[in-house]
């Protein structure tokens, strides 16, 4: 693998730079078009993809993009210094709460969703974080 890249699709291109740009303190790396927004700070490039609600989300499912909460087994889990400074920055931007901060034996998480369905979390953490947990694998 060379890169990684993530892509968001949003149904409000500005309202998305706004969001992410506020709660995450990246910021525009450049325009790609009317339909493409690239934010850079994070350790790969983010991709904001205009694409209207209702159109056809693969031409292999019979999914339609929707913007309201939604489930997807692929999510973001955003690592930062302090949980609570980064949730109330991410709340103040226009995340929504869904599960408040809690504390595991590896550290901190708070779950959120952005203004545009898609969940993410807040990850601090404590001691040797996910070390904390780890188990040998077995043969």
């Amino acid at each position: 693998m060379k890169d990684l890249l993530v892509n968001i699709d949003v149904d409000d291109l500005p309202r998305a730079t706004a969001f992410y740009t506020e709660a995450f303190g990246l910021s525009v790396g450049r325009r790609l078009g009317d339909e493409v927004v690239e934010l850079l700070g994070a350790p790969s490039p983010i991709y904001l993809l205009a694409k209207p609600a209702g159109t056809i989300a693969s031409t292999m499912s019979p999914d339609r993009r929707r913007y309201e909460r939604h489930w997807t087994p692929v999510h973001l889990d955003v690592v930062v210094g302090d949980v609570e400074i980064a949730l109330a920055r991410a709340l103040a931007a226009g995340a929504r709460v869904e599960t408040p901060v809690r504390t595991a034996a590896w550290g901190k998480i708070a779950v959120l969703a952005d203004p545009f369905g898609n969940g993410f979390c807040l990850i601090e953490f404590l001691g040797r974080g996910y070390d904390e947990i780890e188990s040998p694998i077995k043969p």
